[in-house]
């Protein structure tokens, strides 16, 4: 694994807020007040492509990926909206640096069963809300 050279896309700055480092990626709170959700950015220069990481690396973000939905209920629980189900995709088709969603889903959000990517209506969690999540989501479980 390497962070030598590593940046971040321009549209996580825009639409997420730094949570943490973990092992491998960059955690970060998307500021989609609709879901908790988080994103997986691995710190490694110029993948765009899962398996364009190391075996090793590739083990590292599955178990990264687990942490984050166990964080990501545990947001959904603080904010009373506890999770039906964990969605989980490696897209790119808008930001080709490699990063992966982990979104909590309920029943009885506004885009059920639908998948939740380049939807409208997003709106930023309340600044005091948006800082408890994160919060929560760094300390949740050990990155």
């Amino acid at each position: 694994m390497s962070v030598d050279g590593f940046a971040l896309a321009p549209a996580f700055e825009a639409g997420s807020v730094f949570v943490a480092d973990g092992d491998l990626c960059q955690v970060r709170l998307q500021d989609d007040a609709r879901f908790p959700w988080l994103v997986l950015i691995p710190r490694v220069s110029g993948v765009t492509e899962i398996d364009h990481l190391s075996p090793a690396d590739r083990a590292r973000l599955m178990e990264e990926v687990v942490r984050a939905g166990q964080r990501v209920r545990a947001m959904g629980e603080a904010v009373g909206r506890p999770v039906d189900k964990l969605n989980v995709a490696a897209l790119g088709n808008v930001t080709a640096q490699l990063h992966v969603h982990v979104v909590g889903r309920r029943r009885d959000d506004g885009l059920w069963p639908d998948p939740v990517w380049g939807r409208p209506g997003a709106r930023p969690w309340e600044p005091a809300l948006r800082e408890r999540l994160r919060a929560l989501a760094a300390r949740q479980s050990e990155l």
